[in-house]
């Protein structure tokens, strides 16, 4: 079927199909660039084993090892998906050179170590968003901002901080707004005996931290949650009600909600609205948890689908949007591109949902019409739709792209050692 022939159908439905297409064209989505290197990072051993509830699986070769490598492979990336894309760095990926000094600690951060990274995004037309790095790092005790250790508390504000000013560089340098999402592994692998102790530091921690002035119109504070992690299986001292609390007792921090740190029965879909019935805003990483918060590559699978439809109906204005994935056991760039074609995929599904018809049928009542027509509307030639976006984008259409990456992978990827 060709594109005029679904957008007529479409049209029957009251839905335009060409102002679907236009609205996701200015939707940006953070691409995490540690996806490219398996979450290493520039500022320690690139050897280092990772700590602090993260873990990559995967020796697949290739991995970017340099500043230049990552760059390269997300240009490679962007060229391969439709859409606007937006950066998302971690303060472990700053670039130290002689230009700016050299190495410094994560606490003495600060924008200059981040400058090739704007160049880089003022040449693709990007944004950015950013994450202080409260992982794989000797000061971790293995608390952070929850340490009862003074000095380590401190360290990890300072670094915060740090993460806040340069956040406002980024936002200020590429005129759009930074979101820095706050998340810590901090916790405990076995029963504590103290749960509120180290909740109340974290709470300090993060006052302090945005006690550091910043434009609240360009800046995005976020405090994110998470039920557990590898070696902090029994206690999380940042759980889901901890961020949503503190982000709601303040006016400069959103709550972050990260698909993959629920428990498995949770939904996340579900939970858009409750955050939006109260918050003018609110953040989401997108990943796939399979059986625990294992970041899998996400897919156009259900989930995906109707976290989709919540953030269109709620307003796609109101919704930071991010991925967040990392897996090693597959071509990287491959991973990238899939997610994020499939995080555009279910957004333009959304977007095509004749949704003020589907809140008529509720609202009267008609639930028998309602389940019909949504499981009909799941037949509907979308896939010609999300061809079309794909050429209004200047990008290839599925089945185009992949040989694109295999012939990158000979001629770049295979070259790499480790």
């Amino acid at each position: 079927m060709s594109y005029q022939e679904a957008k007529t159908k479409y049209a029957a439905l009251g839905v335009d199909t060409d102002a679907a297409m236009e609205t996701l064209k200015a939707v940006p989505v953070a691409l995490h660039c540690w996806q490219g290197d398996d979450v290493r990072g520039f500022d320690t051993d690139p050897d280092k084993p990772l700590t602090g509830g993260i873990q990559t699986t995967g020796n697949y070769p290739g991995r970017a090892r340099t500043p230049e490598e990552l760059m390269a492979d997300i240009d490679q990336v962007i060229a391969l998906v439709p859409g606007q894309v937006k950066l998302n760095l971690h303060a472990s990926y700053a670039i130290f050179d002689a230009d700016n000094g050299g190495w410094v600690d994560r606490d003495k951060l600060e924008p200059k170590h981040f400058k090739k990274w704007v160049d880089f995004c003022k040449a693709r037309g990007l944004g950015c968003d950013f994450n202080p790095t409260f992982f794989s790092h000797p000061m971790c005790d293995p608390l952070t901002l929850s340490s009862p250790n003074e000095a380590t508390r401190k360290f990890w504000v300072d670094h915060g901080k740090a993460c806040i000013r340069i956040s406002q560089y980024l936002a200020d340098e590429l005129g759009q707004p930074c979101v820095m999402n706050i998340w810590t592994g901090d916790g405990y692998k076995d029963v504590p005996a103290d749960r509120l102790g180290p909740r109340m530091r974290y709470k300090q921690s993060f006052d302090e931290i945005l006690s550091e002035p910043f434009d609240k119109e360009k800046v995005y504070p976020c405090a994110e949650s998470k039920v557990f992690g590898i070696g902090v299986e029994s206690y999380t001292v940042g759980s889901a009600e901890w961020c949503l609390k503190y982000a709601s007792g303040r006016d400069d921090c959103i709550c972050l909600m990260d698909n993959g740190h629920y428990h498995p029965t949770e939904v996340v879909s579900d939970k858009i609205s409750a955050i939006l019935a109260y918050d003018r805003k609110m953040a989401l990483h997108i990943t796939r948890g399979v059986r625990w918060d294992s970041d899998h590559v996400v897919l156009f699978d259900d989930e995906t689908r109707e976290l989709c439809k919540e953030i269109v109906r709620c307003g796609l204005d109101r919704v930071f949007l991010a991925l967040d994935y990392f897996d090693a056991s597959i071509n990287r760039i491959s991973a990238w591109v899939t997610g994020f074609r499939n995080l555009q995929k279910a957004l333009l599904f959304a977007l095509l949902q004749p949704n003020g018809r589907l809140k008529q049928l509720q609202d009267a009542g008609n639930f028998s019409r309602l389940m019909v027509e949504q499981e009909e509307l799941k037949t509907m030639p979308f896939g010609d739709v999300w061809e079309e976006y794909c050429r209004r984008c200047g990008r290839p259409a599925d089945g185009a792209w992949f040989p694109i990456i295999e012939q990158y992978e000979r001629d770049v990827l295979s070259q790499r050692n480790g």
